[in-house]
């Protein structure tokens, strides 16, 4: 590419983005209520801007908008703007970042209440149900002609598990979210009520008392977020949304694929549930300890149990029938613990409810003490038995079910009491499964120090992997422990055996799905998967069966492949497992199931966007193969976040696009980030992406959805070809270039996110400056904060450009595979959606943070070119010039919401500027978070 002068202030993109993001007459129509919702909340939002910060804040940010949008019409140049920031007093510039971090908050609501409102003109007009609904996803299966084994084969056991994690680079308060969701139900109120002009202004005054109340609300914590902050954030999703939501969703989904394949045999175990990684995931963060895995697990199980005994204090009102108007059966009355004939059986379901309650205040209490018991339940404490399992429970609200259905009440049986038994089902006293994770390095430390105490081997590291195998495998064969009580070991190994102990404990306490899986971070051998099963042996988590002396655990072994190179030996790695007659049983017991997490992020970082996608489906393709050969049933857990640069985008499509046998009526998928609020903060949001989650996967477990036939070898060969192209071009700048790491690190926020406060995890695994050492989020938040993106795009223009040379029959190859595979369609999209958020504008500013000039061109020029390269293939390939053709929602956003980043970018830039000179004061730093924080918002998926 050629550009006047790349140094220079005043570079700009030779093609803007927007040109590349086509609004029509047709699009502005659709749009203009969202236009009106956010005229009303910038409105609003702008009337508190005046009055509490001053006319004179006011008017800068008026100017700001208004020249951002110039700069987005090109009638100006950035300058103009910039120049209203030099020097600008930091008193007067926090106004201004808080003015438009807040406009990006309203907007985002704005946006999500837009597409309800889409949403419901399709149902209300009648049209055909949505891709990515359950209803669509129920009539293509019709559609299908597919037969009741068919169906019961594939769905016998299913299971989708949104895992949420705590890699937040969501930064939100709780008192905002709550106040977001407060404005949310007034929209929503005003949007789908005919109101008269008095509560009209009600409803409008009311939406400006809660903005005031978002003004005046600090958007950052002065102190760093903790595990037990973390903890409590991902447990206030349940209250929000998911105990209404995921009951009502398994229901319907048992009942819907039951009613149409009723010869199926489907169980009725839920096919949605739960999981966590707050409080067990410890690699490469020291803060996890015993005391916090035994928090988070009893934390969730009160809520669990605070739960259930909501509702069964609200069931009992509900339930006031009288054998005076009505009969029931004798089971009822015996659950009640009195006889028919008895006066004060009069209410026969409001008694057997107090029994059911006693005993689970009985459990609770047993469980967690009296004092975390309200009043009202302890009321209850009569010497009733403790439920020891949630089965129990479920057992005896069944009798109440079907003492209501044999009175002939079933429509009040299929209300409250339907989602209670479906929450006992879901949640039980558990609410989710935490998984443990660690990285292999930390299991291969402790366990050479554990076999050097014991005598068995003075020098584990020292052996190659076949005798590591041999050592491990005979001490898992061996009933006695490695350690006891008084055992002198070193802090990490006392760590990490008090952790596996706490994990034990919460086991005994909560039961086997409380702590279901162990996962291996960096998995690269055999010997790495059974390094911690020593550690789990220890705490008693595996025994052996003293009968058949096969080892039997309810903990699951999830080796993680993550970079590129393990996600191709993945396959090998597994198999050499399984050949293990030992591990194999214990796979065995664990109904033939194994697990296995593909890493999105680590494959990223290590080889670029497009050698990553390409990566993870051949590894999937591989490991599927290996399944069927080692006759294993697989699952697998997908470790994606929020960006597209570590596997993000819309989940629906990412899931459809797995390859042939990957999806077997089982997922697992971590949700990170702000994503997590943007999907599940409210119930509605909630259950439509709840729902695409299960519509993908019963699509990909009972549909042909690759679409390749006959063509899939010569497109996997091409692929092939195409990935080792891109991973070259993005080696050679990120891996080759001198320099590279002070390029990214100095034009980046980088060395800032750390005191962001968004999270207890450090940046780094380690202290080092390496890139293969940085944690995944600062790596592609940073990049995102500085709008290159370049972790969703970065080389894949230069292998398209290479592979297609002038040969039209390569280029048609590709617009065929965009037209039928899911799969490169999908990897095509995302990367768009990427470019869309990049400006290279916006880009240059912050490389000018970068002191030494000759650096800054040659890195700069390499992205500037990459990324023009991959827009004109991407164009060629697709037929289109516009990015987001396939994309409306975001369309509309970067289109009518973007400009409102440009004063964030460069009051960033400026305050970054003033903060590397020296001025690194604590108006200035919060100043700086906060322009992050604004950007992360805006952004919606920033890391």
């Amino acid at each position: 590419m050629t550009s006047p002068s790349r140094g220079a202030p005043d570079w700009r993109p030779s093609i803007s983005i927007v040109d590349h993001i086509v609004v029509d007459d047709e699009g502005r129509t659709l749009t203009e209520p969202l236009r009106e919702d956010i005229r009303l909340l910038g409105g609003i939002l702008g009337d508190m801007v005046r009055e509490h910060s001053g006319a004179e804040v006011f008017e800068l940010v008026e100017s700001a908008r208004v020249a951002a949008f110039k700069i987005r019409r090109a009638e100006i140049d950035r300058d103009e703007l910039a120049d209203l920031f030099v020097d600008l007093d930091i008193s007067v510039a926090m106004p201004i970042i808080r003015a438009f971090s807040n406009f990006a908050l309203l907007a985002n609501l704005a946006e999500d209440i837009h597409r309800e409102r889409r949403r419901m003109i399709h149902v209300r007009a009648g049209d055909p149900p949505q891709d990515s609904s359950l209803d669509a996803t129920y009539a293509k299966l019709a559609k299908a002609g597919l037969g009741d084994d068919e169906v019961g084969d594939a769905l016998a056991d299913a299971t989708v598990v949104p895992v949420i994690t705590a890699h937040p680079t969501e930064t939100r308060r709780r008192s905002v979210f709550e106040a977001q969701n407060r404005i949310t139900e007034l929209m929503r109120y005003r949007s789908r009520t005919e109101l008269t002009p008095a509560e009209e202004a009600a409803v409008t005054e009311g939406i400006r008392r809660q903005i005031l109340t978002l003004w005046q609300t600090a958007l950052i914590r002065l102190e760093r977020l903790t595990i037990q902050d973390e903890i409590r954030s991902g447990l206030r999703y349940y209250d929000a949304s998911f105990f209404e939501v995921v009951p009502k969703i398994n229901t319907s989904v048992r009942a819907a694929l039951r009613s149409a394949y009723p010869n199926a045999g489907l169980a009725d175990e839920p096919m949605l549930r739960m999981g966590s990684w707050i409080g067990g995931d410890r690699d490469g963060n020291p803060f996890v300890t015993s005391d916090i895995v035994e928090m988070a697990t009893t934390l969730a199980a009160r809520t669990a149990i605070g739960n259930h005994l909501s509702e069964l204090e609200a069931l009992a009102q509900e339930l006031s029938m009288s054998t005076r108007l009505m009969t029931t059966s004798d089971a009822v009355y015996e659950l009640a613990g009195a006889p028919r004939e008895d006066a004060a059986a009069d209410e026969p379901f409001r008694l057997a409810l107090r029994h059911i309650r006693s005993r689970l205040v009985a459990t609770a209490t047993g469980l967690f003490g009296e004092e975390v018991m309200k009043t009202s339940d302890l009321f209850l404490l009569d010497g009733a038995d403790a439920y020891s399992t949630a089965d129990e429970l479920l057992a005896d609200l069944d009798v109440i079910d079907a003492g209501l259905r044999a009175a002939g009440d079933d429509i009040i049986a299929d209300d409250r009491l339907l989602r209670l038994r479906e929450s006992v089902r879901t949640f039980g006293f558990h609410l989710s499964g935490l998984d443990m994770r660690q990285n292999s390095d930390m299991h291969e430390d402790v366990i050479a120090e554990l076999l050097a105490w014991a005598g068995v081997h003075p020098d584990y590291r020292s052996l190659d992997e076949t005798e590591r195998v041999e050592i491990l495998t005979k001490e898992l064969a061996a009933r006695r422990p490695l350690t006891r009580p008084d055992a002198e070991l070193s802090d990490l190994a006392t760590k990490e055996l008090g952790i596996v102990r706490a994990a034990a404990t919460a086991v005994a306490r909560f039961g086997p799905q409380s702590v279901p899986n162990y996962i291996i971070s960096m998995c690269t051998s055999v010997s790495d998967m059974l390094e911690p099963m020593i550690l789990l042996k220890e705490a008693g988590l595996i025994d052996i069966d003293s009968d058949t002396g096969r080892l039997t655990s309810t903990v699951r072994i999830v080796p993680l492949f993550e970079t590129i190179e393990d996600l191709q030996q993945g396959a090998e790695t597994l198999l050499g497992a399984l050949d293990i007659p030992l591990y194999r049983d214990l796979v065995d017991g664990q109904s033939g199931m194994q697990e296995v997490m593909l890493g999105y992020s680590d494959s990223n970082k290590d080889g670029g966007y497009m050698a990553a996608n390409w990566a993870l489906y051949r590894g999937e393709l591989d490991l599927v193969e290996a399944a069927a050969k080692a006759g294993i049933r697989l699952r697998l857990f997908h470790g994606r976040g929020g960006t597209v640069g570590r596997g993000g985008g819309p989940s629906y499509d990412a899931i459809l696009a797995q390859p042939p046998g990957a999806v077997q009526g089982s997922l697992r998928i971590t949700e990170q980030g702000e994503i997590i609020a943007a999907k599940y903060a409210e119930p509605v949001s909630a259950e439509r992406n709840l729902e695409t989650l299960l519509a993908a996967t019963i699509e990909s477990s009972l549909l042909d959805v690759e679409g390749l036939g006959d063509e899939s070898e010569d497109a996997y060969t091409t692929l092939d070809e195409i990935a080792a192209l891109a991973r070259s071009a993005y080696s050679a700048l990120v891996h080759e270039t001198p320099g590279f790491v002070e390029y990214f690190t100095t034009s980046t926020p980088l060395s800032e996110i750390g005191a962001l406060n968004i999270g207890s995890r450090p940046a780094s695994r380690k202290q080092t400056e390496k890139i293969s050492d940085l944690r995944a989020i600062p790596w592609v938040l940073s990049w995102t904060q500085s709008r290159v993106m370049l972790p969703g795009w970065y080389g894949t223009g230069a292998a398209f450009e290479q592979w297609v040379g002038d040969d039209a029959d390569r280029l048609a190859t590709l617009q065929r595979y965009y037209e039928k595979w899911p799969f490169f369609r999908t990897v095509m999209s995302n990367m768009a959606q990427v470019l869309a958020k990049s400006d290279m504008g916006l880009a240059h500013r912050y490389a000018q943070l970068v002191p030494d000039e000759q650096l800054r061109d040659t890195v700069f020029g390499m992205i500037v070119d990459e990324h023009e390269r991959t827009i004109a293939m991407y164009s060629k390939i697709t037929g289109t010039n516009d990015l987001l053709a396939d994309n409306a929602a975001l369309k509309r956003s970067v289109y009518n919401r973007f400009p409102y980043l440009e004063p964030l970018n460069l009051l960033q830039v400026e305050l970054l500027r003033r903060f590397r000179a020296g001025d690194d004061s604590a108006r200035v730093r919060r100043g700086i978070q906060l322009t992050m924080n604004g950007l992360a918002t805006a952004l919606r998926n920033s890391g």
